[in-house]
C-alpha cells in the first residue's frame, strides 16, 4: 500500500515537472527598472529599507532590441507618440514631488511617452496608467510635457536603456538618460 502511495506521489511530481516545461520563453523585450539613486538595487545597505524611503524615482519599462534595424525614423517613426519602450507603456513613479526640466510634477505614477524627431524629443508624463503601447494614448490626460535635444551616443546601444545619474554634488539633482541605437536624450530631474 505504501508503494502505491509513493508511486502516485512520484507520478504527480513528474506530471507537474512536465507542465513547467511548457511555459513560454523569455519576452523579446524584457522588463527592467531604473532607480534614482541609480545604485539602489545594487547596494546592500538599502536592502532592509522600503523603496520609497531611499529612492526618489523608479522607471518600469520593457527593453526592445535594435536587432540590426533602423530604430528612429523607421521602427519608431518621427513625429508620432511612442511608448518609450515596448509592450506596456513605460511608467515613472516619483516618490516625492519633483521638477522635470524645471517644471513641477506631483509625487505619483505616470505613463511616459515621447514624440521623437531628429533633433529633439517631447517627453510626456500622462496620468492614464496600465496601457499597452501608445494605442489608446489620451492627450487630455497629459500632466507634463518637456522638450529635450537629441544627442548621439558614443557607442551603439543595442537594447533601449533608461538610467539616472547624479547631477552635481546634490543627491536630489539627477539626469534621466534614455538611450537606444545611437540616440540619447538627457532630462534634468530634481527632487
Amino acid at each position: 500500500m505504501k508503494l502505491i502511495g509513493v508511486l502516485a506521489y512520484l507520478l504527480i511530481c513528474f506530471s507537474t515537472t512536465t507542465e513547467a516545461q511548457k511555459l513560454r520563453g523569455l519576452d523579446k523585450s524584457p522588463m527592467d527598472m531604473a532607480y534614482y539613486p541609480d545604485d539602489f538595487a545594487h547596494d546592500r545597505k538599502f536592502a532592509p529599507a522600503k523603496v520609497g524611503d531611499k529612492v526618489f524615482a523608479r522607471v518600469t519599462y520593457s527593453r526592445p532590441a535594435k536587432n540590426g534595424r533602423e530604430v528612429f525614423g523607421k521602427l519608431t517613426p518621427y513625429g508620432k507618440v511612442w511608448r518609450v519602450g515596448a509592450n506596456e507603456a513605460t511608467e515613472v513613479k516619483f516618490f516625492t514631488d519633483a521638477t522635470v526640466q524645471g517644471k513641477k510634477i506631483k509625487a505619483g505614477v505616470y505613463s511616459l511617452y515621447a514624440i521623437p524627431t531628429e533633433t529633439e524629443w517631447t517627453l510626456i508624463f500622462n496620468s492614464d496608467l496600465d496601457q499597452w503601447g501608445a494605442y489608446s494614448y489620451k492627450e487630455n490626460l497629459d500632466v507634463l510635457r518637456v522638450t529635450t535635444p537629441v544627442k548621439k551616443s558614443d557607442e551603439l546601444v543595442e537594447n533601449l536603456t533608461i538610467q539616472f545619474k547624479k547631477a552635481g554634488d546634490n543627491v536630489k539633482e539627477s539626469i534621466m538618460i534614455i538611450a537606444w541605437d545611437n540616440t540619447l536624450v538627457e532630462v534634468p530631474v530634481a527632487f
